[in-house]
């Protein structure tokens, strides 16, 4: 199967733009696609943008993220202060946020929530985040939860062994809030991404999956 790769656009650095609505969402969805980024490309920004989380939950994500993006490549993490569970009722003010995102940011790469997600905040910020990029490359990740909403992706990322154990070593070492949660496990992590590995047939049998909606190609002299 072809595989396809990424290269700066907007500038002469690769730009990628991460957002999730609570502080572990990122590492969870596409932590590894991340690390792997983080690895491959020397010329490569993380913007980290988490739009709930105070106290614990944020300290907890500001050391995450610079685990996962490296402090050399970390924009941010940017907190927004939204209310967990309320979001689709703050929807002007999240919408905001958003437009302000816009002014500050033109990336490559946008990780973003999966539209179909069970969680309501997690749909929200799916929505505006095809509401205003409407001319990027937005890869929608997946969360697995009590809901049973995991779906049919259809863009797969191929992870080494030793990176997929780092991701869920570094999850597991920043939320100690979660740790108590009977599905915040290493092997809820290690089993979606063995799916997924499977399912695409990688190398290492793991892999990160996601949902694309609009994927332009650009060939050559053409």
């Amino acid at each position: 199967m072809l595989r396809l790769g990424l290269t700066g656009q907007s500038t002469a650095k690769l730009q990628v733009l991460c957002l999730g609505c609570h502080s572990d969402d990122i590492e969870i969805g596409c932590g590894g696609s991340v690390l792997g980024l983080a690895g491959q490309y020397t010329d490569c920004e993380l913007h980290w943008v988490v739009f709930s989380g105070t106290g614990q939950r944020e300290a907890e994500a500001r050391r995450a993220a610079g685990l996962f993006a490296g402090p050399e490549r970390l924009r941010g993490p940017v907190f927004k202060g939204f209310r967990d569970g309320f979001m689709p009722y703050m929807g002007a003010e999240v919408k905001a946020a958003f437009e302000e995102l816009k002014q500050a940011v033109s990336p490559d790469l946008i990780f973003t929530h999966n539209r179909q997600d069970a969680h309501q905040d997690h749909r929200l910020i799916a929505e505006l985040t095809w509401n205003t990029f409407r001319n990027h490359l937005i890869l929608e990740y997946e969360i697995p939860k009590y809901d049973g909403d995991l779906g049919r992706p259809n863009v797969f990322a191929p992870l080494s062994a030793e990176l997929c154990r780092k991701k869920v070593a570094y999850l597991m070492e920043s939320f100690e809030s979660q740790r108590g949660k009977a599905w915040f496990t290493e092997d809820t992590f290690l089993s979606l991404m063995r799916l997924r590995g499977m399912e695409c047939n990688a190398p290492s049998g793991f892999a990160e999956a996601f949902y694309s909606r609009k994927l332009v190609l650009g060939f050559p002299d053409l």
